[in-house]
């Protein structure tokens, strides 16, 4: 790369906040490794005068959760005219709010587990118990409920028992205003990342999660140790390639760009059930993408330049 000058945006004030910290440092440093200047900016109220006095050659976002995935900063650098590696606003709030995401996903043909999603004021209008009554009777049990916005699977929890919705439900509510309650796929829980790094995106080599519970939560995600990878996933050849044709799709048909992840369950009848599509994985030390990246042969660092260089020119 020639000596480019970057501002990596981590931390905000989202939940995800120690987790983005964590991206940004892994890929201010990659990004140094390529000869690049680069800067680690927070999102605070210092951040748009920073972008107007002292405007870097292109950001990379290191977001999690928020105005990071929301769309939010991504329209204020639209605003601005600054270069960014990622998604346009409009479809970052399309993937952001899953279950716009899952509708889309469910009218091109995609699997995705069947949902209902309702906001805190249905619950405390009708009645709690009766809604969530009407929940199993329609989805079944187990059930997994989960923020209809958010990630790294906070508020996320599997409902095996009709007693243990309502403290699953306030466990959600924490976190978002609605409950997304889905029917709990058993089966090879799989990520597969999509970088367009040339002339067409392309699917990176699936990563298998095995966590040590059985659930892959935010304990499971952060903490080193607790949870195996496999990469490439421990899938016959027509499963993986299924694998990669669908995070393809999904990327699409949502509108990403750059970089994306699909996180799908692989059921137990080889159906590739997409769960939710991320517009800015995580690059921890346990994150998945960088997983993908070193088994596909690459550097996380030559890769976020490439990205970046195609940021520039697109602007």
């Amino acid at each position: 790369m020639n000596e480019r000058t970057l501002a990596v945006l981590a931390g905000g004030l989202s939940h995800e906040r120690e987790v983005s910290l964590r991206s940004g440092r892994r890929l201010a440093a990659a990004l140094r490794e390529t000869g690049a200047s680069v800067r680690e900016w927070d999102v605070d109220g210092a951040l748009v005068e920073r972008l107007r006095t002292d405007p870097p050659d292109a950001v990379a976002i290191a977001l999690h959760g928020g105005e990071g995935e929301n769309g939010s900063v991504q329209a204020v650098l639209e605003l601005l005219g600054v270069p960014f590696v990622g998604t346009p606003a409009p479809a970052c709030r399309r993937a952001w709010h899953k279950p716009t995401a899952k509708a889309e996903l469910d009218r091109a043909g995609l699997d995705t587990p069947d949902w209902v999603a309702l906001p805190h004021t249905t619950f405390r209008a009708l009645g709690a118990q009766a809604v969530l009554d009407a929940m199993v009777d329609r989805l079944g049990l187990p059930l997994m409920l989960k923020p209809d916005q958010g990630g790294s699977a906070l508020g996320a929890q599997v409902v095996r028992e009709r007693s243990e919705l309502p403290a699953a439900m306030v466990s959600c509510l924490a976190y978002a205003d609605s409950v997304l309650a889905e029917g709990f796929v058993a089966g090879t829980e799989v990520a597969v990342a999509v970088v367009h790094d040339g002339d067409e995106p392309r699917a990176l080599p699936p990563v298998e999660v095995e966590a040590a519970g059985g659930i892959y939560d935010y304990t499971a995600r952060y903490t080193p140790g607790v949870t195996t990878f496999h990469c490439p996933a421990r899938l016959d050849a027509t499963t993986l390639a299924t694998l990669e044709d669908t995070a393809l799709a999904a990327h699409r048909l949502l509108g990403l760009r750059d970089v994306s992840r699909m996180d799908a369950v692989v059921d137990t009848d080889g159906r590739v059930q997409v769960l939710e599509v991320n517009v800015s994985p995580g690059l921890t030390e346990t994150s998945l993408l960088p997983t993908a990246v070193r088994t596909a042969g690459m550097d996380l660092g030559e890769l976020y330049a490439t990205l970046v260089e195609q940021a520039i020119a697109r602007s």
